[in-house]
């Protein structure tokens, strides 16, 4: 479970003494993991166009949306009401009735590229990264001569943070909010912004490079309440240290492409795997709009 180039001593305080355990399989892709506080998983499969919902009680998964964009990223806004990061050029939330609407799907008048991966900070505006990946699955031209970094404000107005990115992928905030993380799957590294009081980012820097043998690219990142850093890879999900010293690699049977802080503890990843989902205990909480931080 953990990679040799680790510190087991390090890790082992980080990770619990549990295996790492599939609890579901036979999908097609999986992504975007996110726990819900009634007590379920939601996570995509995407080649599927669905959402499923993973009951812990029951151990068992069932259809939450067919179709469902199809869905990428997946997370929950202030009010707990699911927003999506969809390849069909938007990003989605769903009311409290069922009724599924558009947060945004254009920039000042061109559609966006394919939406994948989301984070909600405190003050209710929702980052989102743009890539060009999905525009291969669904067939549609890309519009913007950029793969951005965007804020969708408490008011609805869409704002554009960052376009010098190749393939922006996964994102996380620190703790406490000053920083936010994001990776680059096509250049194999995260940077670091400084967050500003109107939520926009400066300082923009390398952080980490995550590179190596094993299949995986940087994707989805969490962080826990600690500041470290969780972000899949070559060979699993490194783990970094706020200073972005590397802790080590937890490896899965699959490449993990995503993960969430899940349980009423806050203390399991679940980790979406190509056709699985896993989950591993840990000894630290995860930092999420519902920890103590917050």
């Amino acid at each position: 479970m953990i990679d040799e180039m680790g510190d087991k001593g390090t890790l082992g305080a980080i990770i619990g003494d549990e295996p790492i355990e599939k609890i579901a399989e036979s999908f097609q892709f999986t992504e975007g993991p996110i726990w819900v506080p009634e007590g379920h998983l939601l996570f995509s499969d995407i080649p599927a166009d669905t959402i499923y919902k993973w009951n812990p009680g029951t151990g068992k998964h069932e259809v939450f949306r067919n179709p469902s964009g199809p869905s990428n990223g997946l997370t929950l806004d202030l009010q707990g009401r699911l927003l999506a990061c969809e390849l069909s050029c938007r990003v989605s939330r769903t009311e409290a009735d069922g009724e599924v609407i558009t947060l945004a799907e254009k920039y000042k008048g061109r559609r966006i590229n394919s939406p994948n991966d989301i984070v909600v900070k405190s003050d209710g505006g929702v980052y989102f990264t743009d890539p060009a990946y999905g525009l291969r699955r669904t067939g549609l031209s890309k519009e913007l001569d950029f793969n951005g970094v965007f804020r969708i404000e408490p008011n609805g107005d869409l704002s554009l943070l960052d376009a010098t990115f190749e393939g922006p992928n996964g994102l996380a905030f620190s703790p406490d909010e000053s920083i936010l993380y994001v990776d680059d799957s096509s250049m194999g590294h995260i940077r670091a912004f400084d967050v500003k009081d109107d939520g926009a980012l400066t300082n923009g820097r390398l952080f980490a490079v995550l590179r190596g043998p094993g299949e995986g690219v940087p994707d989805g990142m969490k962080v826990d309440t600690q500041g470290n850093i969780y972000c899949t890879g070559p060979g699993g999900i490194w783990i970094l240290d706020k200073d972005g010293k590397k802790l080590g690699i937890l490896s899965f049977p699959e490449a993990p492409s995503n993960l969430a802080w899940g349980d009423n503890d806050l203390k399991t990843l679940y980790v979406t795997a190509r056709t699985g989902v896993y989950r591993v205990h840990t000894r630290i909480q995860g930092a999420t709009l519902l920890s103590p931080l917050h």
